[in-house]
């Protein structure tokens, strides 16, 4: 077999409402170079991957047995080297780029025994979720459900002159830290805000209603629990519309904060008063503009 290279995106989930079920794709990328061999070597690179496993007990790799138990098969040697551009434990999906381009990897090192509706219920049943997977799969924005009977979804072009802004804070808040402040039972009142919410945030991003983004962005089912752990999140999400914002979303678990803006117009002020949020509660990071990545998960051989 020929070397080969798999770059899968970064991704923004739940948009507000869209809890464990809707997401993006952003262009920070997640790569994995597979060059067969007589060994096996898991070979981390760069300062994200810094203190990865540099073995088999690696993510990426272990991301790669999982198409191997799925479908019985077993994985060649390989030497197996891995950089990324997606800070870890932000909110951006680090760990969903890192286990699709795993499962990408190994699934063309087997020759394709999956497709990519199995690739996508290999990732989503080990994320629990498929709100980030989805996205860095297919790119675009993607909707997506998980149950017993299969994971299902449908992806979304973005519209016409939306864009991102992203304030990556300079500070780590892992999953499973954000998923434990969240309740175990909701109210009907906030069952019914976040179902009526989400399906008007699904249909306008489908039909290009960037009028309607703000209103459908609200949330009661994480966000509020979460702001607590993400200082100028409250703020960010009450007042960013009024400096150019379209609707403002904490990005998967945070502390990443995503906001929409119309790409036609200057986000300067959206950056000025992003910055000045960061500043007032002692905070550093980074403020980024980015289209919606639409190309997802990409395959490129050599020779």
């Amino acid at each position: 077999m020929t070397v080969f290279t798999v770059r899968a995106p970064a991704s923004s989930a739940n948009l507000g409402p869209g809890f464990d079920s809707l997401g993006l794709s952003v262009p920070l990328y997640t790569t994995v170079k597979v060059t067969p061999g007589d060994v096996t070597e898991v070979v981390p690179h760069g300062p994200e991957l810094e203190g990865t496993p540099a073995d088999k007990s690696n993510y990426v790799y272990g991301a790669m047995l999982l198409v191997a138990r799925r479908t019985g098969l077993t994985l060649p040697p390989a030497r197996v080297e891995i950089t990324t551009e997606v800070p870890l434990a932000r909110g951006l999906g680090s760990s969903a780029a890192a286990l699709v381009a795993g499962i990408v990897a190994a699934n063309e090192l087997l020759g394709r025994p999956l497709d990519d509706h199995a690739v996508l219920d290999v990732a989503a049943r080990e994320e629990g979720h498929p709100d980030n997977v989805a996205p860095a799969l297919f790119g675009g924005i993607v909707v997506a459900t998980l149950d017993k009977l299969g994971t299902h979804y449908v992806r979304l072009d973005p519209p016409a002159n939306l864009g991102v802004t992203v304030l990556i804070p300079d500070f780590e808040l892992s999953t499973s830290k954000a998923r434990a402040v969240l309740p175990r039972e909701y109210s009907r009142a906030d069952a019914v805000h976040a179902l009526s919410h989400a399906a008007l945030l699904a249909a306008a991003l489908s039909q290009g209603r960037l009028d309607l983004l703000r209103h459908a962005m609200q949330d009661y089912i994480h966000q509020i629990w979460r702001a607590p752990l993400v200082p100028g999140l409250s703020d960010i999400l009450e007042d960013a519309w009024r400096h150019g914002a379209l609707g403002a979303a904490l990005s998967g678990a945070g502390p990443t904060v995503l906001c929409f803006h119309d790409n036609r117009e200057s986000t300067e002020p959206l950056h000025t008063y992003l910055n000045s949020v960061m500043k007032k509660n002692g905070l550093d990071g980074r403020v980024m503009d980015f289209p919606i990545d639409t190309r997802g998960t990409l395959i490129e051989r050599e020779g």
